[in-house]
């Protein structure tokens, strides 16, 4: 077996240790991910600015003795900033921007061992749940390619499901770890609201939506690189509850007998596919039989109020993110350098008055409140990830007269996700169910504010009791 086949779907912790023992050479790593980029990204493409020559020379050098020292990593074209390199954020009037410095969270990476070897395809701004931007084209789902991956991180969950990397840098903002993890069969966690820095550019986004983590193969991958990014930087506006012992080692812990709610009824009346019902139903059958107490039930909120909100505070985040980086290159938007449906989400943010958004603000956390006291009764509440399987590429398309079709359908794709994202709860999306089409359907942990170690014990649980590590994608490295 080559190198290349050898390390192609060996988790991040697996291919470190290769490394702390001298079995392997960083630059070994690395030349066997491009070397799989190479050969995948034309299916996929999932890879849109490749790094190889700084990579190399990252690897043949000196290299921190972090927890993933020399391992692959790939960064998402959007939020996290590489200096030197490229961040368009999918969008053509970001097509020539250039950072100058590094996030706080790239540097933690760095300083974790990651060799960065490229960026990864992502929609426009992040704003819809597939990764098919104008700009760069779409990016292809491993086990379909004429399926979507999900997003907004799914150029990283491509690349993760096929063998390319072990584990791949991604953010939510209303699901965007979550769904294309759910889409491309892999391992997917969005940590408490603040647990990872934005900084040093952004304090918070759209009133603390966003989130930053991973996609990854393996439970243990996505525990340990939270414990080498996670903490507030300086001056943070907020910081998350403090971890009562490093994640890597909850994974293996006895999570003890969980209080489960389940659900498959979405908030705000969206119809939900019966394979992502019978996945549901399946996770709370595995959960029993693990010896959890699993029962039905859900929080009580008004879920249409939500979906309005939660639609006001994203449309002000568009337009204020476009104009920050209007200012930032010195070019004034126009609606040619933008897709249809971003240019009218930026107008919608554009009329949108501070009170409105305000009362926004205060519906969020109402529905924070709602949700918080259904969790003093429950430890997880399981969902579906998604309401559909992967969709055919081309299902977020905007209409020439209703530019917001493809947000309107995006509404009714992911009525889950969201809410962790305006609660600032970490949750996580499983691959525990694959359809009789072979396409992974993802199921959805929420877990209480400040508790992803209570995910990562029932994560690894449920990894153990029914792996998925040795599932393969037609497409792969």
């Amino acid at each position: 077996m080559s190198n290349v086949e050898q390390f192609a779907f060996m988790d991040a912790t697996a291919q470190a240790e290769l490394v702390r023992r001298n079995e392997v050479k960083p630059i070994e790593l690395v030349d066997a991910a491009i070397e799989r980029i190479e050969r995948l990204n034309p299916k996929l493409n999932a890879v849109i600015t490749p790094t190889y020559e700084q990579a190399r020379e990252s690897a043949q050098g000196i290299l921190p003795a972090g927890p993933f020292c020399g391992v692959p990593f790939l960064l998402k074209d959007l939020v996290a900033m590489f200096a030197g390199t490229r961040m368009a954020w999918g969008s053509a009037f970001l097509r020539d921007f250039i950072p100058d410095h590094d996030s706080e969270l790239v540097s933690r990476l760095k300083r974790a061992g990651f060799v960065i070897v490229g960026k990864t395809n992502a929609p426009e701004f992040g704003i819809l749940p597939t990764t098919e931007p104008m700009l760069f084209g779409a990016t292809r789902n491993p086990w379909d390619l004429g399926r979507s991956t999900g997003g907004s991180s799914g150029g990283s969950a491509a690349a993760v499901a096929a063998g390319i990397v072990p584990m791949a840098h991604a953010n939510d903002g209303g699901g965007s770890i979550r769904i294309p993890a759910s889409c491309c069969g892999i391992f997917g966690l969005k940590p408490t609201r603040a647990r990872n820095p934005l900084g040093p550019d952004i304090g918070d986004m759209m009133g603390g939506l966003v989130a930053e983590h991973a996609v990854s193969r393996s439970v243990r991958d996505s525990a340990a690189l939270l414990d080498a990014t996670a903490g507030p930087d300086v001056g943070d506006p907020y910081w998350a509850p403090p971890a009562a012992r490093p994640y890597a080692e909850e994974v293996g812990i006895d999570p003890g007998r969980l209080r489960i709610a389940f659900s498959t009824k979405a908030p705000a009346g969206a119809k939900i596919h019966p394979d992502c019902v019978e996945a549901v139903y399946n996770a709370a059958k595995l959960c029993a039989d693990l010896g959890h107490q699993v029962s039905e039930g859900a929080p009580e909120f008004d879920g249409p109020l939500l979906v309005q909100a939660f639609t006001t505070v994203w449309a002000a985040g568009c337009a204020s993110g476009i104009d920050a980086f209007a200012f930032l290159i010195g070019q004034q938007p126009r609606p040619d350098y933008f897709e249809p449906l971003t240019w009218a989400l930026y107008e919608v943010g554009q009329r949108t008055t501070g009170s409105a958004y305000l009362m926004s603000q205060t519906i969020l956390q109402r529905v924070s409140r709602q949700v918080a006291r259904f969790m003093e009764k429950f430890d997880i509440w399981l969902t579906p990830t998604l309401a559909e399987p992967p969709l055919p590429l081309g299902s977020f398309d905007a209409a020439p007269d209703i530019p917001m079709r493809g947000f309107y359908r995006a509404v009714d794709y992911v009525p889950f996700t969201p809410i962790a994202n305006a609660t600032g709860q970490p949750a996580m999306s499983v691959p525990l169910y694959w359809n009789k089409e072979g396409l992974p359907v993802g199921t959805h942990f929420f877990g209480r504010f400040g508790d992803e170690a209570t995910l990562f014990r029932l994560a690894a649980q449920l990894e153990k009791a029914r792996p998925w590590a040795d599932r393969r994608p037609p497409v792969r490295g």
